[in-house]
């Protein structure tokens, strides 16, 4: 007898904080893509970027879509995005974060939403610091993804109030 097993779920956001317009509907197909499914996105002007368009969609799925949606993202240009990752059970949360400036940053998060920074990483910052301490808080600032913080706060800040849309991947 065949026992069904039960595929864990998690969920998280989409944020798109700036896209020219003529990506929106390239942006919409790879979306539909990873989440196998139709998506339709409720797309405002962006007030911190001139001809640049503002989305958000939460998302549900199996763990690891978030970097399914980062990846079919990538390096698009123009574009300015973030996507969140909840934890599940076996599985840490995340959030990739990307600017053309700065590329992709991805960090883990605790259940609470802080930045994980993982053991190894910490040591390797230290060691490359050699107790310069105004190097390694930079270091630091590298790993948890300020430069990045910094760069989208504006578009973020643009963005109070928007709607936002559910949807949950198929399969």
């Amino acid at each position: 007898m065949a026992v069904a097993m039960s595929r864990t779920q998690t969920g998280g956001v989409l944020f798109i904080h700036g896209a020219p317009a003529a990506l929106c509907p390239h942006i919409t197909w790879a979306i539909e893509a990873v989440l196998d499914q139709q998506v339709t996105f409720d797309w405002i002007a962006q007030p911190a970027a001139p001809r640049m368009m503002r989305t958000e969609l939460s998302w549900s799925g199996a763990p690891g879509t978030g970097a399914e949606l980062a990846s079919a993202l990538r390096g698009w240009d123009g574009l300015r995005y973030e996507v969140t990752e909840d934890p599940s059970p076996g599985c840490d949360g995340a959030r990739w974060s990307y600017t053309p400036r700065l590329g992709i940053h991805h960090t883990m998060t605790s259940a609470s939403g802080d930045a994980v920074v993982q053991e190894d990483r910490l040591r390797e910052a230290m060691l490359r610091t050699r107790g310069d301490v105004e190097a390694l808080q930079d270091e630091i600032d590298l790993l948890l993804g300020l430069p990045w913080d910094e760069e989208l706060e504006v578009f973020r800040y643009a963005g109070d109030g928007a709607a936002v849309r559910w949807m949950h991947k198929v399969g």
